[in-house]
């Protein structure tokens, strides 16, 4: 005896159901609907679930969904999806859960009553996601803008710092004006380098370039050194610096004769005191490096600047062919 025409097209449609679950990208468990332990159990797992978790499905089927749970699960999102579920309302949220071989990922939930005729809540499914890449990316852009909101405060300060301390100089309006203007200009590229780095750092060699690749002709000037990253809280003092011994040699120095020659070495130390970045800067066949005879901004972000915000031992020489300037500045801890 054949069957009637809608028992076929009932099963017809609950073969399409379960191969469009089992396809599906997302985890999706079926449970029973007792909320208290031992239950809810598990009477249904696809492929993606086991995909995501590690856990066959024979492995899972009769268990309770508590089984994924550890000490980083948060308390207060499992508190809000049992209030949700015993008021018969679906829930979405986040926790994080534990594979079989014990890592951690971070689930997306919704769940869903499944109601019988009469109202009662027999089942409930839930759709699962791992959106732990998702979340570091979050992680990572909210640290990002706390970073940068951090930076532009810093940035503002230090323009306010330099404005002053340039105003202060004597300088006439027009000297002044290009004194500043060439200060920003060299804090804009500091920063510029920073942020075309994912990790917001600028190298050594970077800052060096960004004020003195201009003048490199004729093999005037010599740069040796290992790749060195410096945080954007070394990297802008750092930056600043060199554009100041860039602009004296320029004006004073070894730079402003056409045979005057520039080495810059730096290599990392270490010592007791941890990690450290030497740098010497050696100006050769110019001008005689007169003392100074007033501190100029320069000098003072050499000797004071530099050394409070970095931390740095400044070694200043005026020596008969040009200027000598010795550097030695602690580095972070290496990342591992």
């Amino acid at each position: 005896m054949a069957e009637p025409e809608e028992t076929c097209a009932g099963k017809a449609d609950l073969r399409l159901l379960r191969a469009a679950v089992e396809a599906s990208g997302e985890g999706i468990l079926i449970t029973s609907a007792e909320l208290d332990e031992p239950g809810p159990r598990i009477e249904y797992a696809n492929p993606a679930f086991t995909i995501m978790t590690g856990y066959a499905a024979h492995e899972v089927v009769g268990r309770t969904p508590r089984l994924l749970q550890g000490p980083g699960t948060e308390r207060a999102v499992l508190d809000r999806m049992r209030a949700a579920l015993e008021a018969g309302e679906r829930f979405q949220g986040e926790a994080v859960n534990y594979r079989k071989d014990g890592s951690t990922y971070v689930v997306e939930w919704l769940i869903t009553p499944v109601h019988e005729a009469d109202g009662r809540i027999s089942h409930w499914v839930s759709a699962q996601r791992d959106i732990t890449e998702r979340r570091a990316g979050e992680d990572r852009q909210a640290m990002m803008v706390r970073e940068l909101h951090h930076r532009v405060k810093n940035t503002l300060a230090t323009v306010q710092a330099v404005f002053n301390a340039t105003a202060r100089s004597g300088l006439p309006l027009a000297e002044l004006t290009r004194a500043f203007s060439g200060r920003i200009a060299s804090l804009a590229r500091t920063h510029a380098l920073i942020t075309e780095d994912l990790a917001q750092v600028a190298s050594f060699e970077g800052l060096l370039r960004a004020e003195l690749d201009p003048y490199d002709e004729r093999g005037r000037l010599a740069l040796e050194g290992p790749r060195v990253v410096l945080p954007s809280e070394l990297a802008v003092p750092v930056g600043m610096a060199l554009h100041e011994l860039t602009t004296n040699a320029l004006r004073h120095g070894s730079l402003a004769d056409p045979n005057g020659r520039l080495h810059v070495a730096w290599w990392v130390e270490e010592g007791a005191a941890g990690r450290g970045l030497r740098w010497d800067w050696h100006e050769h066949d110019g001008p005689p490096a007169a003392h100074p005879t007033r501190e100029g901004f320069g000098h003072r972000l050499l000797n004071k600047v530099l050394a409070a915000q970095t931390g740095a031992e400044v070694d200043v020489a005026f020596a008969p062919d040009g200027l000598r300037v010795s550097v030695r500045m602690p580095l972070p801890a290496s990342r591992p």
